[in-house]
Formats: structure tokens, C-alpha cells, sequence
């Protein structure tokens, strides 16, 4: 099959690259870059293991083929940490326990930042609304929920 070039910007550093025309994104980040934080689990949309942030918003990364996304700014868990630092949303999945696995926790905190992105101080009940596409099979989301809303609070008293 005939390679595309696919010109983009993965968290922050523009890239030019040759992508046949049925490879997923996932595949692009996982396989050609070695951004190994996106998971896949499902591979069929289903589970939000494989989230990541186009332009701002959440996408599947697993449904999402890469020659799709020309000239999109994309955000992997890789990107959220800044100078050696991490986001308070990355914080606070450690703090209160939500990560156990960790195969879900990439797609949980890129959902999560789209949310405080757009909804700096959401209810419980909007956390768990918005969340309502990543499964996770190890915590029963109580202490998912709980760390986006302590982080939330965080960022709220300016510690981004």
C-alpha cells in the first residue's frame, strides 16, 4: 500500500511522518514512536484504554487511523508531565490510590484533563458522566473519581 505523509504535533514536538493508509494511531504512537503510555486493550472502542487528547478533546486511539489526523496537535500520557514534573492530575491517581494495574490509568487522566480542560470544577456526578467510557476493572472508580476531584481542586488553587 501506498504511504501517506502524515505532518503533526505529539506532545509539543511536530513530526513528518510516512503511515500506510490503515494504520490506527494507537499503532502510530505505540509501534513508530515508542510512546508506550497509550494502551490498547479492546482494540474496538470499547474500554478507553487507548484515549488520548486530539486537539483537547478525547479520542480512541485504537478507532482513529493516523493519516486522519493531519496537521492535530495530539496529547499522549507521555505529554502531561511537564520538567520532570508531574500533572496534578498524574499527582493525584498516585496519591489516592487510583492507579492499581495502571492499564487504564493513561486513558482515565487524558479523559479527565479534557474534562477539567473544560470544566474546571465539576460535580462527582460530572466526573462520573464524563468518565462513563474508560472501564476499569481494579478499583470500582472511587478512588478514580476521588483523585480528579482532589485534583481539580489543586489546579483550582493554581497548582498547575
Amino acid at each position: 500500500m501506498k504511504k501517506e505523509v502524515v505532518n503533526l504535533t505529539i506532545n509539543d514536538t511536530p513530526y513528518e511522518l510516512l503511515v500506510e493508509p490503515q494504520v490506527t494511531l494507537n499503532e502510530l504512537l505505540r509501534e513508530q514512536l515508542d510512546l508506550t503510555g497509550t494502551k490498547i486493550s479492546c482494540a474496538a472502542g470499547e474500554c478507553g484504554a487507548c484515549t488520548v487528547l486530539i486537539d483537547g478533546k478525547p479520542m480512541l486511539s485504537c478507532c482513529t487511523l493516523a493519516a486522519t489526523v493531519k496537521g492535530k496537535n495530539i496529547t499522549t500520557i507521555e505529554g502531561l508531565a511537564k520538567n520532570g514534573e508531574l500533572h496534578p492530575l498524574q499527582k493525584a491517581f498516585v496519591e489516592h490510590g487510583a492507579i492499581q494495574c495502571g492499564f487504564c490509568s493513561p486513558g482515565m487522566i487524558l479523559t479527565a484533563k479534557a474534562l477539567l480542560d473544560e470544566n474546571p470544577n465539576p460535580t462527582r456526578e460530572e466526573v462520573k458522566s464524563y468518565l462513563a467510557g474508560n472501564l476499569c476493572r481494579c478499583t470500582g472508580y472511587v478512588k478514580i473519581i476521588d483523585a480528579v476531584l482532589a485534583a481539580a481542586s489543586q489546579m483550582n488553587k493554581g497548582g498547575k
